[in-house]
């Protein structure tokens, strides 16, 4: 529930500009990382953020329709179940902070534009505080009025990035599930803000949602030696914390990690897993929670079945 096609910004923007370059290759090495669905959704924070997410997203629309026979654009839970049945790769439109809402009414025009998902804050903004944020006075009375129209509309609350007060007060703000798209487990990652708290994971999974678990470094582990056995242990915290039922994927990277092609830089952050080929990934996730031992059941919920069954919740409306 956050996955992108690339991290080469620079070739993502000349696919939706100029569709035809969207070879056949790149559509089968897509379909070979055994992925079907991707919310490939970025944060603006700087400039003119309403204009750069109306961009964004105009992209993506672009995109899909200059590639029916590859691309589908999810509307609804219906799409998620024929995008696997047409052989196609669905995307999920959304966006990494909600800054773009510059009024109530701005909500209305993006999820008439596709947008389903919207993470409500990356740095802190007027609808409350993100993890970074020293000063978190919770989710504001904008904020609300925010959520209240996301989930009258049917677009999911994603809470991702936002601080612990704005985190909890945004699950107690929902009438439906609140979903944590990409995230860790601070209790296995305690100095990072970014990680959510065991408090914040109970809460959401109360509510109904699921949260995906990252594959990106600096929230899996802090030793030297980071592998997918960690990422399985934050699956494995979530599960035993809030049940299976609550549990799923949000790599946080595309299929070929985000080192891939970093100059040498001996004092550049890591920021990919030891081991990992990243086009794999869902793979190596698949055989490693076999190993530990979970149904097969259970293991089809983790790879997209809670989040299916969140979003089916999220989209119903009667709106």
């Amino acid at each position: 529930m956050l996955g992108l096609l690339t991290l080469d910004y620079k070739k993502l923007a000349s696919w939706r500009t100029k569709p035809s370059g969207f070879l056949p290759a790149e559509f089968q090495r897509l379909k070979d990382s055994g992925i079907t669905i991707f919310h490939p959704a970025v944060g603006y924070t700087d400039g003119n953020i309403y204009e750069e997410s109306l961009k964004d997203i105009t992209g993506w629309n672009i995109f899909v329709a200059a590639n029916p026979s590859e691309f589908l654009r999810i509307d609804n839970v219906s799409d998620l179940v024929n995008a696997k049945k047409l052989g196609k790769m669905g995307i999920i439109i959304g966006q990494q902070n909600s800054g773009h809402f510059r009024t109530v009414a701005d909500v209305d025009a993006f999820y008439a534009m596709g947008q389903r998902v919207s993470q409500l804050t990356y740095g802190p903004n007027r609808i409350g505080g993100g993890s970074t944020d020293p000063h978190d006075s919770g989710l504001t009375s904008y904020g609300e009025e925010i959520v209240g129209r996301m989930n009258a509309l049917g677009m999911a609350v994603d809470i991702s990035h936002c601080a612990d007060k704005t985190t909890l007060d945004a699950i107690e703000a929902s009438e439906k599930p609140v979903l944590i798209t990409h995230s860790n487990c601070r209790a296995l990652m305690k100095s990072s803000a970014r990680c959510k708290s065991d408090a914040a994971i109970q809460k959401m999974a109360a509510k109904g949602g699921v949260m995906g678990i990252t594959m990106v470094r600096f929230f899996v582990g802090a030793s030297d030696k980071v592998t997918m056995e960690n990422v399985l242990d934050h699956i494995d915290h979530v599960v035993r914390l809030a049940g299976v039922e609550h549990a799923g994927i949000g790599t946080d990277v595309d299929l070929d990690g985000r080192d891939h092609g970093s100059p040498g830089n001996a004092n550049a952050r890591k920021n990919d897993l030891d081991g990992v080929a990243y086009q794999k990934k869902i793979f190596d996730v698949t055989e490693g929670l076999l190993r530990r031992n979970y149904a097969r059941e259970d293991i089809k919920l983790i790879l997209g079945g809670n989040f299916q069954r969140a979003l089916n919740e999220i989209w119903t409306t009667g709106a």
